[in-house]
């Protein structure tokens, strides 16, 4: 509920008179946050797995992100923002890694989507909430203090709640047993095309196994052109189509209600053996609806509806993707790299954080927009072609 709520107003706090700051700065300042992010990930990730203890990761988490948040309303500067902001990203990363390890070691192989899903679906929920939270704070014009004293509070709650209700798994064996049964499953096709070659059968599949580094491309790719794309769009709507800060908490309410659709789509889907295929087409949606977007604004043909219905479908489109590639890399990552998935979503949405403010300062709204349609079609190629 409470990042909810800060995914809208920290871009429009961040340009407003009391910070200061333009859209270079916000570009700046978040992926300052995310590149800090990066190696923390991979810290907490590490050291979760290599402790056992993954609760503690979660709660630290939470109570770091009570206490900056209310730092936060003594920030009078954009300076001082950047750097809370920024340690704030480091230390809130510490509850994904055990989050992701604890669902695939407290479920087997075949519960993981659903899981994820559920987990995911609750979370946007909250999420949603967040956004009616905005959506009520600019309504009544609720001070900026008293907004980030909220959102601290919340974490408050969640560390409070997290004490009683996250438990660590007994034995940790789940994410190993998968990968000794993709190594089998691997020799046994492998002993299988052999038998076909030495009798002469004409082979009719191919022996591939799952590439990482094709993967783990094409989630950089995906992660840069999210980011790109949505770094700005708060500013977008009020600069540009000249939203009223409510309005623009009612937009991505939408597309939040689209994700919490997409989350428990996707879990009925993470199991089957098109899961990859599926995958791929959300990547291939989420091009096409950025550059219908980019369309409707050249044409000004109904702009506010039909950007309204745009962010619903990409809401969802993320939604079935990161549960879909979630699964499928939680097989592929070993233990004690488990921040691996973090890192490298975190290693595009911190360049695209900076350029697509940038590029949108230089270039405009569109031709942004239009780049970052082109790197989702990129990263829909990647993973076409290499997985």
């Amino acid at each position: 509920m409470a990042f909810g709520l800060l995914s809208v107003f920290i871009p429009l706090y961040v340009v407003s008179p009391l910070i200061g700051g333009s859209l270079v700065d916000l570009g700046i300042m978040t992926s300052i946050a995310l590149f800090s992010a990066i190696p923390a990930s991979f810290f907490w990730g590490y050291i979760c797995d290599k402790t056992r203890r993954f609760k503690l990761y979660i709660l630290l988490s939470f109570i770091s992100a009570t206490v900056l948040l209310y730092l936060f309303t003594f920030a009078t500067n954009v300076l001082t923002f950047i750097i809370l902001y920024a340690v704030m990203s480091m230390l809130h990363v510490a509850h994904e890694a055990p989050k992701n390890v604890l669902i695939a070691e407290h479920y087997s192989r075949e519960k993981w989507g659903k899981s994820y899903a559920l987990y995911e679906g609750f979370t946007e929920i909250g999420w949603l909430i967040g956004l009616l939270l905005g959506l009520f704070a600019s309504a009544t014009a609720l001070s900026s203090n008293y907004i980030l004293l909220l959102c601290s509070g919340l974490n408050l709650v969640a560390f409070t709640l997290s004490i009683f209700l996250v438990a660590d798994p007994i034995l940790i064996f789940e994410r190993r047993l998968v990968s000794i049964e993709k190594k089998i499953d691997y020799t046994h096709r492998g002993l299988d095309t052999f038998s076909k070659l030495i009798d002469g059968v004409p082979l009719r599949e191919k022996l591939k196994t799952e590439s990482f580094s094709a993967f783990g491309l094409g989630l950089v790719l995906f992660s840069l052109a999210s980011s790109l794309f949505f770094t700005p769009l708060p500013v977008f709507f009020v600069q540009e189509l000249a939203f009223p800060t409510s309005m623009v908490f009612m937009v991505y309410m939408l597309s939040s209600g689209g994700a919490v659709v997409g989350y428990f789509l996707a879990g009925r889907s993470a199991a089957s053996p098109e899961a990859k295929a599926y995958m791929r087409r959300m990547v291939l949606l989420r091009s096409a609806l950025v550059f219908s977007l980019v369309v409707i604004v050249n044409f000004m043909v109904s702009t506010s509806l039909l950007a309204s219905v745009i962010l619903v479908f990409l809401g969802f489109a993320y939604a079935f993707y990161y549960i879909l590639t979630l699964s499928l890399l939680m097989e592929l990552i070993p233990a004690g790299r488990s921040g691996l998935f973090d890192g490298l979503v975190g290693l595009g949405a911190a360049s695209g954080s900076f350029f697509g403010p940038f590029l949108a300062e230089m270039l405009g709204f569109l031709p942004q927009f239009l780049i970052a349609s082109f790197i989702f079609f990129l990263a829909f190629l990647v993973l076409k072609i290499f997985t």
